[in-house]
């Protein structure tokens, strides 16, 4: 699993998103290439959280807790399910509300640089797309303005994914 894993994340992402939805993109429906975005930015992002996950459970399974339910004649099943699950969920809840931003950030990239969701459809990306033009901004300042609710939503869910794995953190 962890070659595959490997694999997955020695491809590129940019490249392949403009092959999947770069030329098609303006002959299929903005839905489409909403849903062909979100996948393609899914099948590469899951593999952080799993390296996360892996290297957090190895880690855990070397900690005395761990090793004394073995001895105590625990299966492996009850170990993770019982011991080693409730250490690491807080880091698994703060990573996933991590990837959310990271998934927000990617869609706006890809529409920014045009290989995304494309007018007549409105997102963060199209609308600074909007904004790249200096002489357009001298003249309309106020289309720089989602850049604002940009950094808000990324910030707040950095924000969210710290205070729930606080909140879920066995050792406070």
């Amino acid at each position: 699993m962890q070659r595959l894993i490997e694999i997955i994340r020695s491809f590129p992402e940019l490249p392949l998103v403009d092959g999947a939805l770069g030329q098609p993109a303006g002959d299929l429906e903005s839905d489409l290439v909403y849903f062909g975005i979100t996948i393609i930015l899914g099948l590469f992002d899951w593999t952080g959280l799993a390296r996360a996950v892996r290297s957090k459970l190895l880690a855990l399974r070397e900690e005395d807790f761990a090793t004394a339910a073995v001895l105590m004649g625990a299966k492996p099943k009850r170990v993770i399910f019982r011991h080693l699950m409730p250490s690491f969920t807080s880091h698994l809840i703060a990573s996933a509300t991590l990837s959310i931003p990271s998934m927000i950030l990617g869609e706006t990239a890809l529409s920014f640089l045009g290989l995304g969701l494309r007018p007549p459809i409105t997102s963060w990306g199209v609308l600074l797309n909007e904004a790249q033009n200096i002489n357009v901004v001298a003249l309309y300042p106020w289309l720089m303005l989602p850049v604002v609710p940009v950094i808000i939503v990324v910030l707040a869910f950095n924000f969210l994914g710290d205070g729930l794995r606080d909140a879920a953190d066995p050792y406070k």
